[in-house]
């Protein structure tokens, strides 16, 4: 017997005796998919997983003389330097009531859009209604911005069509108590084709048995929407609002940078956590206040995310997350 045979048989048998060296049957049985999923899983692990080793920043006074790793401890100073700042109640109230809004009329709006697709829409011209929807989500928000612009700007269509009709123009970018619309409205538009098409295919999965009961029994329109669809898509409603809320002290940083144009007046209505940290970060240079602004938004989701979800769990342990 060779060498090499003996060496053959010597790994078989230390493959053979820990088990967590063979592959199972299950992992076996699914190795496509898992092939499938890799580049997300590496995707989300390079992200999302390995950057949490850099919380520790956090808790540092970063000074380019002693590098990150000696720059010396401060403890909780960073975050108290946010919290102490004249503008840190402002963007979190600001943040926090966006996405409220955001939250609460992008779902309403997403659901009935879906279920007009549903129940309205000619299968001859779905796709169509699909694509021109769905269509916006793919702009970038510079590309929004200057879109915007062209129809609320000085010389823009609104202010020139205004102009035409004899009254004087109106300046969207000098009155703050018009951009809360704006924001919700320019929101709901890009993201409206991307999010119904989630809750479409929900309906979708719905047994047509329970439509042609209904249909049997002579219930409306109206009546099968609010008895039979909803409640049954509810369980997806729960979970997609459950992981919009996990990003609730998290803002667009595009939608509120570009679109607004950064002027300074607009900055009460406007500001959130995300710009006021970039814009005090290319002030000061301070990585560490940034990146515990960054930890306080990330531990906040998770305890709001958390209690949503026992909440939801008292009411229906059905429609909860985990």
């Amino acid at each position: 017997m060779t060498a090499h045979t003996l060496i053959r048989k010597g790994v078989r048998l230390l493959v053979n005796k820990l088990p967590f060296l063979t592959p199972s049957r299950h992992f076996k049985k699914n190795l496509q998919l898992t092939v499938l999923a890799l580049p997300a899983i590496l995707i989300i692990l390079i992200f999302s997983y390995v950057p949490m080793g850099g919380i520790f920043i956090a808790f540092k006074n970063i000074n380019y003389t002693d590098g990150i790793l000696h720059s010396p401890w401060v403890g909780f100073d960073n975050i108290k330097f946010f919290f102490t700042s004249n503008d840190a109640w402002l963007v979190i109230r600001n943040t926090l009531l966006y996405n409220i809004v955001f939250i609460a009329v992008g779902t309403f709006m997403s659901v009935v859009f879906a279920i007009m697709l549903n129940e309205v829409v000619s299968r001859k011209w779905l796709k169509a209604y699909q694509t021109v929807f769905f269509f916006p989500y793919f702009f970038s928000w510079i590309i929004v911005a200057y879109m915007a612009y062209s129809f609320i700007g000085p010389y823009g269509v609104i202010s020139t069509w205004v102009s035409k009709l004899g009254y004087e123009s109106f300046d969207f970018y000098s009155e703050t108590w018009v951009w809360p619309i704006l924001l919700t409205l320019i929101n709901i538009w890009k993201g409206l084709g991307y999010v119904s098409i989630i809750f479409y295919a929900g309906i979708l999965g719905i047994s047509q048995e329970y439509f042609e009961a209904a249909e049997i029994d002579g219930a409306s329109k109206v009546q099968v929407i609010r008895t039979i669809t909803v409640p049954l898509i509810m369980p997806l409603i729960t979970i997609m609002t459950l992981l919009s809320i996990g990003k609730i002290f998290y803002s667009d940083f595009g939608l509120f940078f570009f679109v607004p144009r950064e002027v300074g007046q607009l900055f009460p209505v406007t500001q959130v956590i995300d710009t006021y940290v970039y814009r005090m970060l290319k002030v000061s240079g301070d990585i560490g206040m940034s990146s515990a602004v960054g930890l306080f938004q990330s531990v906040m989701g998770l305890i709001v995310v958390l209690f949503s979800n026992y909440v939801v769990r008292k009411i229906d342990d059905d429609n909860k997350l985990f």
